[in-house]
């Protein structure tokens, strides 16, 4: 038969199934006049036809079972049957599928940030032969790159097409309305073809352009372009005023392009290396900041390259043994680099959200088996009247996946505000959150996993309900249901409190691990602290040292003096857990030189004002701070922190003595020792091999880095108000200097610590949202469960009252069974909980993966929980009216 006649026999389904009704009719007819001419009387010859030729009703499924096109009509009637007894259980059909939306829709949310964070490709060419780069010195194996060995690395390697750096970096943008403040990003020329992104207007730098005492040219964002020049192709050859200087554009990237590397910000300008005014650019020994890109050439490995990387480096040590010994080049995946510890942590949360859809699957799973308890009678007669085994479990099934596709349809609906909230909390350091989104990989996922929980939650009670005994069932008067279906929903009570309780400690360890971090002592008092970063007009930006530090004296007088300010300090290199750090090269005066700068001692630099103190509140243990004498004529003071007392100075009494400044080769006298503040975060600052810390009086910088303070340096200030009031008083005042004078990067400290706790925050927040479903579906389940046996078992209650039992009796009775399922699901949970709780383990501060307090407190709780839904449907038990009960059908 063709598929067209097949087809048009769908259409004629009704005629078809009148001529095989006929053509059965007639075989029977003359089955039974073959019977009558053997002697059988009328009566006798249709039974034996009829006994002999079968089940007619089975025969026409298997007849219409044979034609896929017709198999695909029976799927259709199976659907709309469905449909019919979904619509006549309204209250059945809206628990299951707002349980299953919940599953669906929490899974679905996290999976959109898995697939744009993990999943989705690069938006580069041949993104795997992408690598990062970065200078391993000693305590930074991911150290920044000097330029200087920079250009060694671009001129001798052989395993790379080509290599870049880049370093981030802020401007002053003047001249195009109101004066503010831009991010931008020095890069050596090839970069963006390294990354193969094209500009949309212009082009991009060329060779040697980078270079020091090159041209000033620059780059801009399709977003500054459109909000500056209107998107007009004019605008390349335009100069652009930055820091008072200007750059003439030279092209325009592409509004989407981002560096999705950590620690990378998106920029709106982007300049050649050489145009930066740092005086230790040339310097092989400074680092600045500035990390590398590189692509491989076709067909090497990463592996070739680190021992092409390592020989150069070798050979770098012996031309420059005072600035390289001991340095080497290290090389990560770019993708690795990318997502840096962010992989795991999602993993494990993807994990626990695939628990979370497993217990909405047995929820449902159990609705459909208490369900089934009253569809026996009619699953009996479909069976007698010919309902094959595979019949009854297709139909099942079928209603099985309509309720979870709906569920899915709907989750969809949840995941999109979810999704929403997920990026509400999102860590700042997250790579790639702007590609988190409802995709079509989102949406395939979505609905295979509707469709993979309809057929797994679909499956037990189908099978269970094909096993029937048709004689027993048909017997019985509609109450009766198997033992065995009791067993299966109680094992399903057990996995749903065994995964909600692993769920629980899970969140539990991590909400103890926040609170912990929280309270680590920062090393100073956040509270009333508003920091900021200021560059002043850029008529300074040429002035000579004495200028600037009059401008910047002026600058701290006019906000000491400002209503609301308490104390205030301006600050350069490091600011405390805001990712801003600087490092001095140091030896101690009365020892020998160094041989080489790898072979000095480091320490963190703070160069501040006299106030720095009083504003941060970082108390001083001995000796003095600076005072406004600490200035350029004065001699070089220094204080230092504890750690640096204790690990440069031993038992011997730091202050009066002499450390020599590798940067300048001045010596400077240590005054005075502080506390030691957190530099590297709350959770981490003690697992650092750099933490010794010194402070450096601002008016002692050397002039020529006294030079730079005009493009940028940060303010703290401790105000006696609230952070916005202070923040206006302070704004004016700045207007009043100079309306050239941008402020920007506005935080309080106490929003500076909150940030560095993003990534801890965000999981313990996703872990225990989904906990808190986990707790609820399972006891909505546990509820479920006992209120289904108190009333199946409602004539077997009123007996046991009949005969003389006590309401005390029949709540023992009920809850005794709600509890040995808690007890079985919390076993099983906490054996479950030791093995998987140690995947979270750098996840964890200040509590073991196995902190029995968390396992036994969550435990009780969950217990707890459990004994509340069980109360509910005993307490209904005992108030069975025993002649009512034993009616009772």
């Amino acid at each position: 038969m063709s598929l067209f006649a097949r087809i048009k026999g769908v259409l004629r389904r009704d005629r078809l199934d009148r001529d095989l009704d006929e053509e059965l009719r007639s075989h029977l007819e003359m089955r039974a006049q073959d019977n009558i001419s053997a002697g059988m009387n009328a009566g006798e010859a249709r039974y034996d036809a009829q006994r002999r030729f079968g089940n007619t009703t089975l025969l026409k499924e298997d007849t219409r079972a044979a034609d896929i096109i017709s198999w695909l009509d029976t799927a259709a009637r199976d659907l709309r049957y469905a449909i019919r007894m979904l619509r006549r259980s309204p209250g059945f059909t809206a628990v299951a599928v707002l349980t299953l939306a919940l599953g669906v829709g929490a899974n679905t949310a996290l999976f959109s940030v898995v697939n744009g964070v993990l999943l989705n490709p690069l938006p580069y060419p041949h993104p795997e032969q992408l690598v990062t780069l970065s200078e391993s010195k000693p305590n930074f194996d991911t150290g920044s790159i000097s330029y200087p060995n920079f250009r060694d690395w671009q001129k001798d390697n052989h395993t790379f097409t080509s290599i870049a750096i880049a370093r981030g970096y802020s401007y002053s943008l003047t001249g195009l309305g109101e004066a503010e403040q831009v991010r931008a990003r020095f890069i050596s020329s090839d970069f963006f073809t390294l990354l193969g992104v094209n500009p949309v207007a212009g082009r991009t730098f060329s060779q040697g352009e980078d270079e020091i005492g090159a041209a000033p040219i620059a780059m801009i964002s399709a977003g500054l372009w459109k909000r500056k020049f209107g998107s007009s192709p004019d605008a390349v050859g335009k100069s652009l005023t930055l820091d008072g200087r200007g750059y003439t554009i030279v092209g325009v990237f592409p509004a989407n392009f981002e560096l999705f590397l950590r620690n990378s910000r998106a920029a709106d300008v982007y300049v050649p290396i050489g145009q930066w005014n740092n005086p230790l650019l040339r310097e092989r020994g400074a680092g600045l900041g500035v990390h590398g890109v590189g692509r491989l050439k076709p067909g090497v490995t990463i592996e070739q390259a680190r021992a092409d990387m390592d020989q150069i480096s070798r050979n770098l040590a012996a031309a420059f043994p005072v600035t390289d010994k001991g340095i080497s080049a290290h090389l990560i995946p770019f993708r690795d680099d990318m997502v840096g510890n962010v992989q795991p942590i999602l993993l494990v949360l993807l994990g626990a959200v695939g628990l979370v859809l497993l217990i909405a699957c047995v929820n449902v799973a159990n609705l459909l088996l208490a369900r089934s308890t009253g569809r026996t009678r009619e699953f009996a007669i479909r069976g007698a009247m010919g309902a094959g085994r595979g019949r009854l479990i297709r139909q099942l099934l079928t209603e099985s996946i309509l309720l979870a596709l709906s569920g899915g349809g709907l989750g969809l609906l949840l995941a999109q505000w979810a999704t929403r909230a997920v990026l509400g909390v999102l860590p700042a350091e997250l790579p790639r959150a702007a590609e988190i989104r409802l995709d079509v990989h989102v949406l395939m996922f979505t609905a295979a996993v509707s469709l993979l929980a309809g057929i797994l939650f679909g499956l037990v009670p189908a099978f269970k309900t094909s096993h029937l005994r048709l004689h027993e069932t048909l017997k019985e008067s509609g109450r009766g249901s198997s033992g065995a279906r009791h067993r299966a929903q109680g094992v399903f009570v057990v996995l749903e409190m065994a995964m909600a309780l692993v769920l629980l400690i899970g969140a539990g360890l991590l909400i103890r691990s926040l609170a912990a971090v929280w309270s680590v002592a920062p090393g100073f008092r956040p509270d009333n602290v508003l920091t900021f970063s200021i560059s002043l007009p850029p008529s300074m930006v040429n002035a000579s040292p004495a200028a600037i530090r009059a401008a910047v004296r002026d600058l701290d007088d006019k906000f000491a003096s400002t209503p609301g300010v308490q104390a205030v300090s301006l600050s350069w290199a490091a600011l405390p857990l805001s990712g801003d750090d600087d490092e001095q090269l140091f030896w101690l005066d009365g020892q020998p030189k160094p041989s080489n700068e790898n072979d000095m001692n480091w320490t963190l630099d703070y160069i501040v004002e006299p106030d720095y103190l009083r504003t941060m509140g970082i108390p001083l243990h001995r000796g003095r701070f600076f005072t406004p004498q600490d200035n350029e004529h004065a001699p070089l003071v220094v204080v230092v922190d504890d750690v640096f007392a204790r690990k440069y100075f031993g038992n011997q009494d730091p202050l009066g003595k002499r450390i020599i400044l590798n940067a300048t080769g001045r010596k400077a006298e240590v005054v005075g020792i502080v506390g030691h503040v957190n530099q590297w975060g709350l959770d981490s600052d003690n697992t650092q091999s750099l933490r010794a810390q010194m402070y450096i009086p601002c008016m002692q910088m050397p002039d020529a880095f006294v030079a730079m303070v005009p493009s940028g340096m940060g303010v703290v200030v401790r105000s006696d108000g609230t952070a916005p009031e202070l923040l206006n008083a302070i704004r004016r005042t700045s207007q009043q200097m100079s309306v050239d004078q941008v402020i920007s990067g506005v935080q309080t400290m106490n929003e500076v610590i909150s940030d560095s706790l993003a990534a801890r925050r965000f999981s313990m927040i996703l872990f225990g949202v989904f906990a808190a479903l986990a707790l609820l579906l399972s006891s909505i389940g546990i509820y479920g469960v006992i209120s289904y046996l108190v009333g199946q078992r409602t004539h077997e209650i009123g007996i046991r009252m009949a005969l003389g039992a006590a309401r005390s009796d029949v709540l023992r009775l009920v809850l005794g069974h709600g509890l040995r399922m808690t007890f079985l699901g919390v076993v099983i949970g906490l054996a479950a909980a030791l093995g998987l709780t140690r995947l979270m383990a750098n996840m964890l501060y200040g509590v073991s993966p196995t902190d029995p307090l968390t396992f036994a407190g969550v435990a009780l709780i969950l217990a707890l929980v459990a004994l509340t839904a069980c109360y509910i449907p005993a307490r209904r038990a005992m108030r069975v009216d025993p002649i009512v009960a034993l009616r009772y059908e």
